[in-house]
């Protein structure tokens, strides 16, 4: 089953979603460039913070799903269309190449990298940052569930995200000519409202397992999943806090 993504979801935590992207595209040395691309922008409401830095910049957002295009097409300063970082080609070398959060989608992304790095201009920059936080209990616990009858018979082989260490993005990098600064962060999300950390995942790394469910099996395991949160991760007063760890890799090619 290929599943969709839903703006409106996404952006439930828009704030939060939304600073590691700062971030990350600080550490970005580039002065005037002439062609800035976010690979998987979303909805591009982050992609907007690139035109807005550097206003004379053609900027791209480039996305595989068509729902997050039509809302990044809404955004004004950026150009949007549909792409898949597998097969996508740029119109001409890329002075900034942002790719936020979407690699840990693309199974054996670490194969891919040296197809980024040629997209790049002479002098060019790659930013990435993917989540760290798989074996966190938000993530665990669907895999757990997934795991079990009737679930599992549903669920065999649906997406499911992963990503490695900022060390081997590092080498990876390194080895292709690059010059890198890689670094990871973990943030202590304060996530507020009924059961906020499922929200929080039905946006992103469980939507494609709650897609897969027939309609009759989702809300016994939503039940289960919400209240097997609710225990991982307790409102003790003043919010659910939800720590998420960040990958973080800014590289520069030669001039």
């Amino acid at each position: 089953m290929v599943h969709t993504w839903s703006p409106e979801q996404y952006l439930k935590f828009g704030d939060e979603r939304g600073r590691p992207f700062v971030d990350l595209t600080t550490r970005i040395g580039a002065i005037s460039p002439g062609l800035v691309v976010d690979l998987g922008a979303g909805p591009g409401t982050l992609t907007a913070q690139l035109a807005e830095r550097w206003p004379s910049a053609e900027v791209l957002a480039v996305d595989a799903s068509p729902q997050m295009v039509a809302r990044a097409q809404e955004v004004p300063g950026i150009g949007a269309q549909r792409g898949d970082v597998r097969s996508w080609e740029p119109p001409r070398g890329v002075d900034v190449l942002v790719t936020n959060a979407m690699l840990q989608w693309v199974p054996g992304h670490l194969e891919l990298l040296p197809r980024l790095v040629a997209m790049l201009a002479p002098g060019g920059w790659l930013a990435m940052q993917v989540p760290g936080n798989f074996e966190e209990p938000s993530h665990s616990i669907r895999r757990q569930l997934a795991a079990q009858q009737p679930y599992a018979r549903h669920l065999d082989g649906v997406d499911h995200p992963a990503s490695h260490d900022a060390a081997t993005y590092l080498r990876t990098l390194g080895q292709l000519g690059l010059e890198v600064d890689a670094w990871e962060t973990t943030y202590l999300h304060v996530l507020h409202g009924p059961d906020p950390v499922f929200e929080w995942v039905s946006g992103t790394g469980a939507r494609p397992t709650l897609q897969a469910l027939p309609e009759a099996l989702l809300p016994a395991f939503e039940a289960e999943f919400k209240e097997r949160l609710r225990r991982a991760y307790p409102d003790e007063g003043g919010g659910v806090i939800l720590p998420f760890r960040r990958i973080f890799a800014v590289a520069r090619k030669p001039a």
